[in-house]
């Protein structure tokens, strides 16, 4: 299945889902009513910036738009059947590893283009999502709110997905990463007496 068709059936699935009107959908997400409607339709292929956007008004993960419908009780993904995407605006390509079965765990390989950065606007969703950044090969400038680490191959960041994110490849070559994200029921943060 062509990515972008896939990404719109799920956009639609989870907008059904949660009851919510073209309209409903816009205002949670700041995305316009007419891009939502081109992207449900696959003819436009939204940036990582908007897929987050939505995903955050969805209630879910930026990697559940890609997941592939159909029997949740197959434990495999095999290599040739994993979703990838492009994004339009920096390059970057994603590959969902995980496969459909029922899981609170996401893994996502990314290969991030020289020079290039995304950034996310990524708010709190109904769920609590924990990721982690392992870099397999190159470097990459990661910024998560007001906090900033450069990753070398081998290190791995960790971060909860509740305030602003974004990624830099700083140098002229590629790099290429795995994120391993963890959603569980959302926890409010504990208060100091």
């Amino acid at each position: 299945m062509d990515v972008n068709n896939l990404i719109a059936q799920r956009i639609r699935q989870l907008r059904a889902l949660r009851k919510l009107s073209l309209a409903a959908l816009s205002e949670l997400s700041g995305v316009s009513r007419s891009n939502i409607s081109l992207i449900e339709r696959g003819e436009s292929s939204a940036t990582a910036t908007v897929l987050d956007k939505l995903s955050a008004a969805l209630g879910v993960t930026l990697t559940s738009l890609f997941e592939q419908l159909g029997d949740t009780n197959i434990p495999i993904t095999r290599a040739a059947d994993q979703p990838i995407w492009t994004d339009p605006g920096s390059g970057y390509v994603r590959r969902n590893l995980s496969p459909p079965i029922d899981s609170p765990i996401q893994l996502v390989e990314v290969s991030f283009p020289p020079g290039q950065r995304v950034a996310y606007d990524t708010a709190a969703r109904d769920v609590d999502v924990h990721q982690q950044v392992w870099l397999i090969e190159g470097t990459m400038d990661v910024t998560v709110g007001e906090a900033q680490w450069t990753l070398s191959a081998g290190d791995c960041l960790a971060m909860r997905l509740d305030q602003p994110i974004s990624y830099h490849n700083p140098t002229a070559e590629p790099a290429r990463y795995l994120v391993a994200l963890v959603s569980q029921p959302y926890k409010p943060p504990r208060r100091s007496a």
